[in-house]
């Protein structure tokens, strides 16, 4: 069988990362080229990076980020509200096993979205699938579901996303219906998957900005039970881009 055959066969049965490395490997002098059990050993991890590349790809894909956010982009210091340690500790995903939920809240600008979104995506390259909804969107989804006859399998996907992230919590009234569904939300990612909450809002104000006690305890309860809590401060880092 000669190269090209190999090659077109390992692409036939989707084995792109082998197929990739094997046709490199076989464009090399032949004092060059690995022994056969070297070569087994190469191909495997080129097909394993391969497919952890796809599978990254497309969790940021539909996770829809809102921002190409990196950890490695995020000031961390202490004057801002969370050290390097606190970042570090969330970058190995082990928040997301756990079921543990990430509070974020302060002055507009101050970087609550592009923190939310750097661990989102660092979530994606360890393999967790993640959702991202501005709190506008995450109603007008709702409302769309509602009205289409999805609503069902919508909750039913959000509740097995091992990360969910809402943006910008607050900044316009629920009502009642969304307020019974983002507790049914809750309850059924509770000690399963992670959530993070980004708000202009100190979180002790979320309480009466849900503005109705039983379903506020129950929310709260739920959000705050394993949650990691961070308050940034500082100047907006927008003004600074724009200095």
């Amino acid at each position: 069988m000669d190269t090209q055959s190999t090659i077109d066969q390992l692409n036939k049965l989707k084995l792109y990362g082998m197929a990739g490395l094997y046709q490199a490997v076989t464009e090399q002098p032949a004092h060059h080229q690995p022994e056969a059990h070297a070569l087994t050993g190469m191909l495997a991890e080129a097909e394993t990076q391969y497919r952890q590349q796809q599978r990254t790809q497309l969790y940021l894909r539909l996770s829809r980020l809102r921002y190409h956010a990196l950890v490695e982009q995020v000031q961390a210091a202490p004057q801002r509200g969370i050290t390097k340690e606190q970042l570090l500790q969330f970058c190995d995903g082990m928040f997301i096993t756990k079921g543990e939920n990430i509070l974020i809240s302060g002055a507009t600008g101050c970087g609550k979205s592009f923190l939310a979104c750097a661990l989102g995506r660092q979530a994606c390259m360890l393999g967790y699938r993640t959702l991202y909804f501005a709190m506008n969107r995450f109603i007008e989804s709702l409302a769309a579901a509602r009205i289409d006859g999805s609503y069902i399998k919508w909750l039913n996907q959000i509740a097995k996303t091992p990360l969910l992230i809402l943006d910008d919590f607050g900044l316009q009234p629920l009502d009642h219906q969304m307020k019974l569904t983002l507790l049914q939300i809750l309850e059924d990612r509770y000690a399963k998957g992670a959530t993070i909450i980004t708000s202009q809002l100190p979180v002790k104000a979320w309480y009466e900005y849900i503005n109705e006690p039983t379903i506020a305890d129950a929310i709260m309860d739920r959000l705050s039970a394993y949650a990691h809590k961070i308050e940034l401060k500082g100047e907006s880092l927008r003004k600074k881009k724009n200095n």
